[in-house]
């Protein structure tokens, strides 16, 4: 298992749309299992759901933990974390 932690920096958080680039982005990574949540808090949800990353209600300024399992964890986690550089 391979994490991160990330500090959203976009004016509006993670709504819909950038949350539909996050499932897509990481809907071709086959074998790996993605999730997110607050730094802290016990709710974490697995990216390809819309709707429960939509429901975390994360804000510019909030501080994430994205998580990675299976796959190649190395090589998943650094593409996304990479993307959340250039998108959030």
């Amino acid at each position: 298992m391979k994490s991160f932690d990330y500090v959203i920096t976009d004016e509006v958080g993670i709504h819909a749309r950038p949350a539909g680039l996050l499932a897509r982005e990481v809907k071709g990574m086959a074998g790996s299992t993605v999730s997110i949540g607050k730094t802290g808090d016990e709710k974490v949800v697995n990216v390809l759901k819309v709707m429960g990353v939509m429901g975390l209600g994360i804000k510019k300024g909030d501080s994430v933990t994205v998580t990675v399992e299976g796959g190649d964890e190395d090589a998943v986690c650094a593409k996304v974390e990479e993307f959340f550089k250039a998108n959030f």
